[in-house]
Order: C-alpha cells, then structure tokens, then sequence
C-alpha cells in the first residue's frame, strides 16, 4: 500500500521557440498490488504519451520519480498552479 500521495504537473512553455511542453508522474497502485509510477508528457493541450513502471517495492517507485523529478527541473519545466490558486492570488 502506497504510504504517501506522489503526483507531479510540471510545463516548459517558450513562446520564442514555440514550446509548449508538459510533463505528468504518480505514483499508484495497480490491480496486483504493484506499486506503479506512470509517466504521461507531450505538448500542452495534445494527449502525448504514456509510459508504466512496475515496481515490487514503494521506494524503488519513489527513487526513479526523484530521479526523474531532478532531470526535468534542470530542463526548465516548473510547477503550473492550479486555477484556484490563481484565482485567489488575483484577488
């Protein structure tokens, strides 16, 4: 049983180079009882693609999403709030 919630939206938008990317992950159980990490990226506004991992254990899960939450930051994706959250920063 996952211990902890991991979920994960980050974007990379240049309007210069007409870059609109995006870049999803979780952390979830499947129907086995497997812990899964998927991965979903692509152009904003595009379905993309989808990719699962399968992993006996929670922490092997959680290293690669770290790992992978690490490469993305250095490639300039960054957190996009959520519409509530801006809503209420506009008020």
């Amino acid at each position: 049983m996952i211990a902890q919630s991991y979920q994960l939206y980050v974007e990379r938008t240049d309007p210069k180079e007409n870059m609109a990317r995006y870049y999803a992950m979780s952390i979830e159980p499947n129907l086995f009882g497997e812990t899964c990490l998927i991965r979903r990226w692509g152009r904003i506004g595009a379905t993309g693609q989808r990719r699962e991992h399968h992993f006996a254990r929670e922490e092997e899960a959680i290293r690669l999403f770290l790992q992978i939450l690490r490469k993305r930051r250095s490639r300039g994706y960054r957190p996009k709030p959520h519409a509530r959250q801006a809503e209420s920063a506009d008020r």
